[in-house]
């Protein structure tokens, strides 16, 4: 069972995530800030992170970096699920080691593309 952890501070998106993702064959778990997703990664070592920039305590950015520099979850394949759209936060994302970049507003068979090619392996971050 693939586990993914939804970090944003918005309780209707990290639903719709959720509510797009949990299956059978998938467990989604959930951060309302920065320091609570870095401390579910950490101790929770899922299978995928999928990070919103903009929250309160740490942002997408912080904890991205938090979840690099610690040896358990280096490898951890993020997502940045956001809605910064400008080249240049899509270009320090994929710096700091993002597999893929999703802005919002989204479409939920958008995510679930991302979502699958991420868990292959695959990076989409341009």
């Amino acid at each position: 069972m693939k586990r993914i952890l939804i970090a944003d501070d918005d309780a209707h998106l990290r639903l719709l995530v959720r509510t797009t993702l949990e299956g059978p064959d998938c467990e989604v778990l959930e951060a309302s800030n920065g320091r609570a997703a870095r401390e579910l990664a950490s101790k929770e070592i899922p299978d995928l992170l999928i990070l919103d920039w903009m929250m309160p305590n740490e942002t997408g950015v912080d904890v991205l970096r938090a979840v690099r520099e610690d040896p358990e979850t280096s490898s951890l394949p993020v997502i940045m699920l956001t809605g910064k759209t400008e080249k240049s936060d899509r270009n320090t994302a994929i710096l700091l080691g993002i597999r893929g970049y999703l802005a919002k507003p989204f479409s939920p068979v958008e995510l679930i593309e991302l979502v699958d090619k991420v868990l292959e392996g695959e990076r989409v971050s341009s």
